[in-house]
């Protein structure tokens, strides 16, 4: 008997290009990709004309600064940020107790400016804290009147009542240098 040498057995490797492309495309199919979008805020429209100026108006804007250094100005007054949230609750529930607020809810505007040199991340801080305000006063009305948070509102007839009692004017200004560096 004689023994035969047996060579290593070949792998037929032809179809191993054709499976790679297949996984190489379905992974491409089922694979997303998260675009960062930002903050989504819907701008009011572009007018010709100019908003009138008045000194009853004025009253109605809490103006919200914030310049190179982070530091934020509420009215031309440095404030802490975990203070802006209440004043912002102030301005918008003055109701005309205040002379220095504004006299009803539904024309109380939030400006918000700030200086190119602001950071990231200290106009997040800025932006969550007006958005909070926003929400408590929401939340609170909703409480009082229906019962129950804004946000678990049972029909768009009070969802309506509550958007109309507190408007959400949040005036966004383009970012300027102020000279705060």
């Amino acid at each position: 008997m004689s023994r035969r040498k047996r060579g290593i057995p070949e792998i037929n490797a032809g179809s191993m290009a054709d499976i790679a492309f297949l996984l190489l495309v379905f992974f491409l199919v089922t694979t997303t990709m998260d675009i960062p979008t930002g903050i989504q805020v819907q701008l009011p429209p572009i007018t010709d004309e100019p908003p009138p100026e008045s000194q009853q108006r004025k009253k109605e804007v809490l103006e919200v600064l914030v310049n190179a250094r982070d530091q934020l100005l509420v009215e031309g007054q440095l404030m802490q940020v975990d203070k802006l949230k209440q004043k912002t609750i102030d301005h918008l529930t003055n109701e005309g107790r205040n002379p220095n607020l504004s006299t009803t809810s539904t024309k109380a505007i939030v400006s918000l400016k700030n200086d190119r040199g602001t950071s990231y991340e200290m106009y997040l801080s800025v932006y969550n804290e007006l958005e909070a305000a926003y929400r408590q006063v929401r939340d609170d009305y909703a409480m009082q009147k229906f019962g129950m948070e804004f946000k678990k509102l049972r029909t768009e007839a009070q969802v309506d009542e509550v958007k109309e009692k507190y408007p959400k004017k949040l005036s966004e200004a383009e970012p300027v240098n102020t000279g705060g560096e």
